[in-house]
């Protein structure tokens, strides 16, 4: 089940913010985050450009963040980011959210694509993306200089098939 980001859920997020096995395939500096980060981007979380929400359990405790970031009205679409918690690997959690926050995507957003890109070595994440509906669209070699070393994205890209049944 996903719901907008709040502040209670800030200690879970940093869990996983500081966890090394999870942010190894992350671009960005998620250990230096503090709780007055987090906080502030829940108090940011949610506006016509970005929609990031709770992945979060039958106690309504936080199990991760699913996302649309960089909306366009015009193109009809967003940029698709999920992160869970180590204790919910494996049990289902992020592809639930994922047919959820899809679903917010084309049924309330009226999106036509949802998009992603992931390093090309992160084999696991990949595995997950086309699992879950995400066809591959191609490689961008060298498209990034991660920890010294250049980094290789691969886009996925899923169409709103329900557009195309009308």
């Amino acid at each position: 089940m996903i719901r907008r980001l709040e502040h209670k859920d800030a200690a879970f997020m940093l869990e996983w913010m500081h966890d090394k096995d999870t942010i190894l395939n992350f671009r960005f500096p998620f250990e230096q985050a503090t709780l007055e980060s987090v906080t502030k981007f829940i108090d940011n979380s949610f506006s016509n450009r970005n929609k990031h929400f709770a992945i979060v359990n039958e106690f309504d405790e936080y199990v991760g963040t699913v996302s649309l970031k960089n909306i366009s009205e015009e193109n009809r679409s967003a940029e698709y980011a999920i992160v869970v918690r180590s204790i919910v690997r494996g049990t289902g959690a992020a592809a639930l959210a994922t047919k959820d926050i899809l679903e917010y995507a084309f049924d309330i957003l009226k999106l036509h694509k949802v998009y992603l890109n992931v390093l090309e070595r992160n084999e696991r994440a990949r595995h997950f993306y086309t699992k879950c509906g995400f066809a591959y669209e191609g490689t961008s070699k060298d498209a990034i200089l991660l920890n010294d070393r250049y980094e290789s994205l691969v886009w996925y890209g899923i169409i709103n098939d329900k557009e195309q049944k009308k």
